[in-house]
């Protein structure tokens, strides 16, 4: 994902001879054939767990509720990164060089670029989206308005910070190992900075920051129901804190090493990060593939109580309550949230069903 441009070794990995320069640092064959065994292992898996989900949610109409139109939007985004992007650079590794030629690496900057923006910011508006469910009761009707237009805009949003560098507010180029491609961060030029500080703050600092507050916020709501002293509601609320915890660290683990290499070798000296020192945020970057399904849908309550009898017949029976109100029956007890305290009904109805801002479920009513 980091691009870096030398003065030797002029392009015998490219089609196009005088397009760019090759890096001065190459990974050994070696490393190529370990960067490819993590990139193949990335690939597969990020194409199953996606796909899982896929056919989940076109197989349970259940699970087809408005909050979880973002988590579907997620999935989509990550395996087209699987497809489109992990692929190329998986079969480049296996030869050692960029296979594809300018064209190629243009369409890989762009295509992994657009399709991980559309992944983060679905990631923040779904922090976003189970905040303000939490902080104001629920609806009795789904309206599905909101989520479509927040899956429409996140995709505007991601393609009009990526195509920039196809029109000349910086640049796609080769990255450190030359074997993918991404924004050329360390061209020295107003324009190329400009656009590098920009896509920093707009495409990775503001969601780090929109998700820190929401989930920050929604721990803090969780614990307001701590006087609670019911075995099920305090399991339930520590099942939400492993939650959001590990939402966040394993966000913060994805992309922030990419974020700070990649402000470093814009704004450190030259040569400052190298191209194998380049490799590990980059296949970190990558591995959001296979663990956001993981965390946001494999280990959904709707989702493994709404699917778990069809996919895994061995399983326990559960009660009729159970499987006719699947989300209904994993939420937390409480009425001491400040919106639901104005409004008797809603005091009493949050009982049921509040947690279902963390677990993507829909009350049944």
């Amino acid at each position: 994902m980091f691009s870096w441009l030398g003065d030797a070794n002029r392009t015998s990995n490219l089609s196009e001879p005088d397009w760019s320069d090759a890096p001065q640092e190459r990974l050994s064959r070696g490393g190529h054939r370990v960067m490819s065994v993590f990139l193949g292992s990335i690939m597969v898996f990020g194409f199953l767990n996606n796909l899982l989900v896929l056919v989940l949610f076109c197989r349970f109409k259940t699970l087809r509720t408005p909050v979880n139109m973002l988590l579907l939007n997620i999935s989509v985004s990550d395996m087209l990164v699987c497809v489109c992007g992990t692929t190329l650079s998986f079969a480049s590794s296996l030869r050692s060089r960029w296979l594809y030629g300018r064209g190629g690496c243009m369409w890989y900057g762009f295509a992994n670029s657009c399709f991980g923006i559309v992944s983060l910011i679905s990631l923040s508006v779904l922090s976003y989206d189970r905040y303000s469910t939490l902080m104001v009761c629920n609806r009795r009707t789904p309206n599905y308005r909101r989520p479509l237009l927040a899956v429409g805009g996140s995709w505007l949003y991601s393609v009009a910070w990526t195509v920039p560098p196809l029109l000349g507010w910086s640049s796609y180029g080769l990255e450190g190992a030359g074997t993918s491609c991404s924004v050329t961060w360390t061209v020295r030029s107003p324009a190329s900075h400009s656009y590098i500080i920009c896509l920093f703050i707009f495409c990775l600092g503001l969601p780090v920051l929109v998700m820190v507050y929401c989930y920050g916020r929604l721990l803090y709501a969780v614990k307001q129901v701590g006087h609670i002293r019911r075995t099920a509601a305090r399991r339930r609320e520590f099942h939400i804190l492993f939650m959001v915890v590990t939402t966040v660290v394993c966000y913060l683990l994805c992309w922030m090493p990419y974020g700070v290499v990649a402000m470093m070798a814009t704004f450190g000296r030259p040569g400052l990060i190298s191209p194998v020192a380049s490799v590990i945020p980059s296949i970190l970057a990558k591995s959001s593939t296979v663990i956001n399904p993981v965390i946001y849908i494999l280990m959904n309550k709707q989702v493994r109580h709404t699917s778990g009898p069809s996919l895994w017949s061995s399983a326990r029976p559960r009660s009729p309550r159970s499987a006719s109100e699947p989300a209904a029956s994993h939420t937390a007890a409480g009425g001491t949230l400040r919106t639901c305290r104005r409004n008797r009904s809603c005091a009493r109805s949050s009982d049921s069903g509040w947690c279902d801002a963390w677990t993507g479920g829909t009350r049944t009513r």
